[in-house]
Order: structure tokens, then C-alpha cells, then sequence
């Protein structure tokens, strides 16, 4: 299967779809998570963000790389703010010399590293990059869109999806099996637990 990913430069249609998709900071729908998971993407890496006068476009969930994920969230007013989960590091040095996504050409990346994770801008455009475990959350879009307040909270309550809310428990995907025992009708509630087969008279 040949992987791929919306980018903001497709994203012209998503955005007028997507103002009428689920609330900001709703969780995931399982099958939103199922289709992410199909392409793909890693359970631990699949994540949703609250950003205020922003709704995911549900579109653009999908698979990053082999097995990042990503995703888009839209406002009314046309602006875009992307989130992408992916396997890596970061630090200091690595902030300055990695190029910003999307910013134009030579633009020179500023950081500033807060408690929330590394604060980047670059030309028209700025991102927040936090670190969890073995991974990197980053979200960010044009300045004039979203401001650094949105970003910060948003990466700073980034949370995984997977079995959170809708996402939670198992799935067809899963085998759809129930994790307790099935109660048969024909057990009696006392003595050895078999089943009753006595019959009446003349039976």
C-alpha cells in the first residue's frame, strides 16, 4: 500500500468539510482510530489536541511516514493547524537547523524553550515541539492564523487517542471479543452449575 499524507497545500477542500466535523477536543471515533491504525500508524503515537475556534478535519487522520501520525484542524475562517506524532528526539542544537514545515524558502528558525517544549518560528509561520518518551508531537501553522498561546496549550494537553473516549474498547478489528463471561439463561444459580434437564411427568 502506498502511504501517504494530506498536506496544507491540498488542503482546500478539508477546510470547508472539515468546519462542520467533530468538536474541539472531541475524541477520536473508533473508526477514525482504526483507519489510522489500518495505514499504519503506531496506537502510541496516534493523538488529539484541544485548540479553541479550531475542529479536526476528519479527512485529513492518517498515517505519517511508516508509522507517524497526523492530522489537521481547521476553523471557519479558513486557518489550519497541523499535529503530527512521530518516532525521533530533540534538543537545542536541533531546533536552530531544522528547517520549519512549509516556511518559506531560507527562512531563519528562532527558538525558545519553555516548559511546554521548543517554541520555533520562521518566516510566516511557528510550531511548538514536545517530547514524550521516544517521541515528538508537533503542531504549528501560519502566525497569522494561530497564535503561540493556542499552540503551547494545545501541544502542552496533547493526549493519545487510542482508548480514550469513543476509542475505547475492542473493536472489530480487534476480533470484537468481550472481555467478560457470556451468562447462559439455562444455568441454575445454585448446586453443581449443570444445566437443569429434568422433565415433568409423563414427559
Amino acid at each position: 500500500m502506498i502511504r501517504r499524507f494530506v498536506t496544507a497545500l491540498s488542503l482546500g477542500l478539508l477546510v470547508v468539510a472539515g468546519a462542520s466535523g467533530c468538536g474541539t477536543g472531541a475524541p477520536l471515533s473508533q473508526a477514525l482510530v482504526d483507519r489510522a491504525q489500518g495505514q499504519g500508524a503506531a496506537p502510541d503515537l496516534i493523538y488529539v489536541v484541544e485548540i479553541p475556534g479550531f475542529e479536526l478535519a476528519e479527512q485529513s487522520v492518517g498515517v505519517v511516514g511508516d508509522e507517524g501520525f497526523g492530522s489537521f484542524y481547521v476553523s471557519p475562517e479558513g486557518g489550519q493547524v497541523e499535529l503530527r506524532v512521530d518516532r525521533g528526539t530533540f534538543g537545542d542544537a536541533l531546533c536552530a537547523e531544522t528547517p520549519l514545515a512549509q516556511a518559506e524558502p531560507g527562512s531563519v528558525v528562532t527558538c525558545d524553550h519553555d516548559e511546554a517544549g521548543w517554541y520555533r518560528s520562521g518566516g510566516d509561520r511557528h510550531e511548538y515541539v514536545a517530547v514524550r518518551g521516544d517521541h515528538l508531537i508537533r503542531i504549528g501553522g501560519r502566525t497569522g492564523e494561530v497564535d503561540r498561546a493556542a499552540l503551547k496549550s494545545a501541544v502542552a494537553g496533547a493526549r493519545n487517542a487510542v482508548g480514550d473516549g469513543d476509542g475505547a474498547g475492542p473493536s472489530p478489528a480487534d476480533g470484537g471479543r468481550p472481555s467478560g463471561p457470556i451468562e447462559r439463561g439455562d444455568l441454575p444459580t445454585s448446586g453443581d452449575g449443570a444445566p437443569n434437564n429434568d422433565v415433568g411427568v409423563g414427559g
